[in-house]
């Protein structure tokens, strides 16, 4: 079972809901990719926001627009690695 379970998905604004399987705490995800693979960065949110970003897509996509400006890393559940990618 994968550890990131996706609840919903915006594919025109490029980022996802869901819970981690580990946890069970709310994310929200972007996708991003270095110079060799293509992945997702999930970032921690808290039960009140997922439930407005839920409700309100505006909402969650002007988060995943500062997650891509970098502006929550420190909500990131997974360290990036040395060779982090860029959002897409």
């Amino acid at each position: 079972m994968p550890r990131f379970m996706d609840t919903k998905v915006d594919r025109e604004g490029r980022w996802s809901l869901g819970a981690d399987a580990e946890t069970a705490a709310p994310f929200l995800s972007i996708p991003v990719a270095n110079r060799m693979v293509d992945y997702e960065e999930y970032y921690r949110l808290s039960e009140d926001e997922a439930r407005r970003f839920e409700a309100d897509g505006l909402a969650a996509r002007t988060f995943a627009d500062e997650c891509r400006a970098r502006q929550h890393d420190d909500r990131l559940i997974l360290a990036p690695g040395s060779d982090r990618g860029e959002p897409r």
